[in-house]
């Protein structure tokens, strides 16, 4: 069956990449090789300007997903931002120093969207039982959750993605994510996710020397010949 596709990129150039290729939508971050962070609002609106859904990943920092309040203050800021700038959706997602789902948080961070798709992403995958989460999130009003089933790839979760669907019952989409091959699409898609997530990345050098304070010589690009691979797996009935 086909299922949607969304292509995590960090930059409008990947954004541009991913909707030449036919991807859905985006998810906009920076930081991928962090897990993502909040991109710049300039970033939000250049990528906005390709034309393609963005979804913006609302993450202040790196670690784990438990928040104070200060935090939460700066991602529903952050969120009214991106709002303006014009994206279609954000990601999100916060944890309990329990370990479950942040209500008070995650509440707020919809409440700042003001109507747009919410997206909570892989801190789902933190949890003991995934799919016990798509109950307390469809009634939160989130339009999906993004999830590897708790593995380390969807592949190796699918049984687990599997039962997420079923808890989903309709009210939540499940988009199935976590090193998702082209090859793997076609029996992720058979579970009944409603969308593949992947980021499509290639390492370049193109930018020069970047010294001793600058980090790696080399960063990511969104490539081409993968995002044309999914797309027609995704495609694929």
């Amino acid at each position: 069956m086909a299922v949607e596709l969304e292509i995590a990129v960090q930059d409008a150039a990947g954004a541009a990449v991913a909707r030449e290729a036919g991807a859905d939508r985006v998810e906009l971050c920076s930081a991928l090789a962090l897990g993502g962070l909040t991109p710049s609002i300039a970033m939000v609106e250049a990528a906005v300007a390709t034309g393609i859904p963005v979804h913006v990943l609302v993450r202040p920092r790196p670690g784990g997903f438990r928040f104070s309040a200060t935090e939460v203050s700066l991602m529903v800021r952050d969120i009214e931002a991106v709002v303006d700038a014009g994206a279609a959706g954000v990601v999100v997602g916060a944890l309990t120093a329990d370990g479950a789902l942040d209500r008070y948080a995650l509440t707020a961070l919809r409440d700042a969207a003001e109507g747009l798709e919410v997206t909570v992403h892989r801190c789902v995958d933190v949890l003991p039982e995934p799919a016990a989460a798509m109950a307390p999130l469809a009634d939160l009003g989130v339009t999906r959750v993004l999830s590897s089933g708790g593995a380390p790839t969807a592949a190796r979760g699918a049984a687990v993605l599997a039962r997420m669907v079923a808890a989903a019952g309709g009210r939540v989409e499940v988009m199935a994510g976590g090193a998702v091959t082209p090859r793997e699409i076609p029996a992720l898609a058979d579970l009944g996710v409603a969308a593949v997530h992947l980021s499509a990345r290639r390492r370049v050098a193109d930018a020069g020397p970047s010294g001793p304070g600058g980090g790696p010589a080399d960063h990511d690009v969104t490539d081409r010949e993968t995002v044309v691979a999914v797309v027609a797996a995704a495609r694929r009935r």
